[in-house]
């Protein structure tokens, strides 16, 4: 019986008439007799044993050598490096600096570190008062610097302080503070009524006018056409002597308040000037203190750029509204304002403002109802959201809201 051997490797390879340009990869075709597998190779990738060693040289290629820097170079090369270095170094140190001196000047310009750079001047003329001691003793409890001259207006008190970076300067490097105040007594006031009654050509009381009335307002006018943009606050001291010390009939007294109120709106519209009545130099010495303590705040609130208003800026609800022309933002508006009632929080103002999107439209819905009871509970049943529990509006804050819009007395209170 004749055995049956099975070909272990078959070539296949096309025709030798075409180029070896166009000639395809031989396959070598070749059957696993462990897994009964074919295996198929590309000849042409495999190099036969006997083949020359300059094709296999040729096939194996070395890598290129990197060309080696002359000392030149690298010496360059080092320099810059260098100078990279140092120049990142100098770029760090002057960002240091900087926010050294940003955090020393923002420490300068804190309140208890300015009220030690302020100095108060007090006119000489002043000491003549014995009261004064009461302010030089206190001034010096306080450890806060103070100076007697003569010069400046009279009866006067003044502010300076020394200038920061940028400030123009007044004198010895000190900036003038644009707050002045003038103590005057009850009887030179008396004077200056007087006297400012005489100038407008009007029916004077009897007496005679001091020369010292006719000098302060002259001193007073003069300082304010050679110093403009001060504030001057004239403090009339020992008004509790004035009603025992004048002994005068009714028509006099009259006519006196009369012209007090007349020199009081000539000084507000014409020179800015307000006047306090104080009963005597502890007033007097409060009020120093508490425009000096404000002074001492200006300068940090110029910085951080705060408004002066006596309630707290932080947080959405105090940043306002913004209205655009087109209308946007009136519907927030007009919720803020419902919520500004008292004991009214953002879900019932929200849901105010949802049934009747303006104010308008409300008070329309007013007018339709005929009897005031309807116009007082038109917002007692509206759905509150938000809560866990449904809730409404409620009767009061119904009633309030309509008060609110439609009452005619200023002075009426809401709640």
């Amino acid at each position: 019986m004749s055995v049956l051997k099975r070909a272990h490797t078959w070539e296949i390879s096309d025709s030798e008439n075409e180029s070896t340009e166009n000639k395809p990869a031989s396959l070598s075709v070749k059957l696993d007799q462990d897994t009964n597998s074919v295996c198929v190779a590309d000849k042409s990738s495999i190099s036969p044993p006997g083949g020359s060693s300059a094709e296999r040289t040729s096939e194996v290629k070395k890598p290129g050598r990197r060309k080696r820097r002359t000392r030149e170079e690298l010496k360059e090369d080092r320099e810059k490096r260098r100078e990279e270095k140092e120049r990142r170094k100098e770029q760090k140190l002057q960002a240091q600096q900087k926010r050294k001196e940003a955090a020393e000047r923002i420490n300068l310009l804190k309140p208890e570190n300015v009220i030690k750079s302020l100095t108060i001047h007090i006119h000489a003329v002043l000491l003549q008062d014995v009261g004064c001691d009461v302010l030089l003793k206190t001034l010096d409890g306080l450890s806060w610097r103070s100076r007697i001259e003569d010069q400046g207006i009279h009866n006067s008190i003044r502010w300076t302080r020394q200038a920061l970076q940028g400030e123009e300067e007044y004198e010895n490097g000190a900036v003038e503070e644009d707050q002045v105040l003038m103590v005057i007594s009850q009887n030179d006031f008396h004077d200056i009524v007087t006297s400012h009654n005489k100038n407008t050509n009007k029916l004077a009381p009897t007496g005679e006018v001091k020369e010292e009335a006719e000098s302060l307002l002259q001193h007073l006018s003069e300082y304010f056409n050679r110093a403009s943009g001060k504030v001057v606050t004239i403090l009339v001291t020992g008004q509790h002597q004035r009603g025992g010390s004048r002994d005068e009939d009714d028509v006099d007294s009259h006519f006196y308040h009369l012209e007090t109120e007349e020199l009081l709106v000539h000084l507000q519209l014409y020179w800015n000037v307000a006047v306090h009545f104080l009963y005597g130099w502890e007033e007097v010495t409060d009020h120093v203190i508490a425009v000096t303590k404000a002074l001492s705040k200006r300068p940090y609130k110029a910085l951080c750029g705060d408004p002066e208003l006596g309630f707290c800026m932080e947080g959405s609800w105090s940043g306002g509204v913004r209205v655009d022309r087109d209308g946007r933002g009136l519907a927030q508006v007009w919720t803020r304002q419902i919520q500004q009632l008292n004991r009214v929080s953002v879900p019932t103002a929200i849901a105010v403002t949802t049934a009747y999107p303006s104010a308008s439209l409300l008070l329309q819905a007013y007018e339709e109802l005929p009897s005031e009871e309807e116009c007082h509970r038109l917002l007692a049943d509206l759905t509150v959201g938000g809560g866990v529990k449904e809730r409404r509006v409620g009767p009061d804050v119904s009633g309030r809201i309509h008060r609110l819009l439609t009452s005619q007395n200023p002075h009426l209170l809401l709640d």
